[in-house]
C-alpha cells in the first residue's frame, strides 16, 4: 500500500471516530439536561426571591391595627371614668393656645383643667388604676400620679401635704387619694383648687375629653 492511500484511510477512520465522539457527547448532554430539568428548583437560588405574606405584612402597616403610640386609640379595659372633684371649672385645657396666667400674670399653655373646690374636699380617682407616685412638685404642689388601663394616666396637683394613696397601690374610680389644698405655687392666685391632667402613652389628652369615657 502507497505512503498515500494509507494516510487517507487514516484520516477517514479518525473523521468517523470523531463524528462518533460527538455524537454520544450530545446524547449524554441531553440526558442530563431532561434528568435536571425534572428537580425542583431551589427557592433560595432564584433571581427573583418573593416576600411571603408574613413577612409583607411587617413591611407595610395594617391599617387596622394602629400604634399603640397614637394617642387617640381607644382605651383598652378601662371600664369608665368619674369626675375626680365637684365644682367649678376655672382654668381650661389649652396645648394649642395660651391663656393667661394670674399668677405668674403671663400667658401660657395649660396641659390640664382647674377645677375650684374648698379647701379638704375630698378628691377622688377618676378611673381604675395603680397610684405611680405621690410627690411634691415646684410648681403644682403635692401630686399624685395614677396609672390606668389604655396608656392613661391621670395627674392631681395642688392637693394639701396629707393624702390616701401611696406608690403601688390600686385604687378604683371614685376612690379617695387625698383633698384639695392651694400647693401649687404657680397657680396660687386661683385658691384652693384640684389641677387634674391627662396624658395618654405620654402625650397630652384634654381631661374633659377622657373624662366623658363611660
Amino acid at each position: 500500500m502507497s505512503k498515500k492511500k494509507f494516510t487517507g484511510s487514516v484520516g477517514r477512520k479518525g473523521y468517523y471516530i470523531a463524528l462518533v465522539l460527538c455524537a454520544a457527547a450530545i446524547g449524554i448532554s441531553g440526558f442530563l439536561y431532561y434528568r435536571n430539568g425534572d428537580k425542583p428548583q431551589d427557592p433560595n437560588l432564584s433571581s427573583n426571591p418573593t416576600v411571603n405574606q408574613d413577612d409583607q405584612s411587617a413591611l407595610s402597616p395594617d391599617p387596622s391595627n394602629p400604634s399603640m403610640d397614637d394617642p387617640t386609640i381607644p382605651p383598652v379595659g378601662l371600664q369608665k371614668t368619674v369626675h375626680p372633684l365637684e365644682g367649678q371649672t376655672v382654668a381650661v385645657y389649652a396645648m394649642d393656645c395660651l391663656i393667661y396666667n394670674e399668677t405668674t400674670r403671663d400667658w401660657r399653655v395649660h396641659n390640664g383643667i382647674d377645677i375650684a373646690a374648698d379647701a379638704g374636699a375630698t378628691v377622688v380617682a377618676a378611673a381604675d388604676g395603680e397610684v405611680y407616685s405621690v410627690y411634691e412638685d415646684q410648681k403644682l404642689g403635692t401630686t399624685v400620679v395614677i396609672r390606668h388601663a389604655g396608656g392613661y394616666t391621670t395627674k392631681y396637683s395642688s392637693l394639701a401635704e396629707e393624702v390616701s394613696v401611696q406608690p403601688g397601690q390600686k385604687v378604683l374610680a371614685g376612690q379617695a387619694v387625698g383633698t384639695v389644698g392651694n400647693t401649687a405655687l404657680m397657680e396660687s392666685a386661683i385658691g384652693d383648687h384640684l389641677h387634674f391632667a391627662v396624658t395618654c402613652n405620654g402625650a397630652s389628652v384634654d381631661p374633659e375629653e377622657f373624662l366623658q369615657i363611660q
